[in-house]
């Protein structure tokens, strides 16, 4: 069985595929095959960043709680 791949690797890999699709050269047959990885890629992707969302929300949960929401790239003024 193959090793999970962590989140870096897979896009990685993902940002590989898009490069080989975007060039063009790839037969048909290929392409189609390279499509489908990606698109299977971009949706696991998709749930990690999903999991990470829910973990963070559920670290800010305060202790009567209550969820206090905050955006992710919140910066201190200096």
């Amino acid at each position: 069985m193959a090793k999970k791949q962590t989140f870096e690797q897979s896009m990685q890999r993902l940002e590989e595929i898009v490069r080989l699709l975007e060039k063009g050269d790839a037969p048909l047959d290929e392409s189609l095959h390279l499509f489908e990885e990606g698109a299977k890629l971009a949706a696991s992707l998709h749930t990690q960043l999903d999991k990470a969302e829910q973990k963070v929300t559920q670290m800010m949960t305060m202790s009567d709680g209550t969820v206090e929401e905050q955006p992710f790239d919140v910066q201190e003024d200096a």
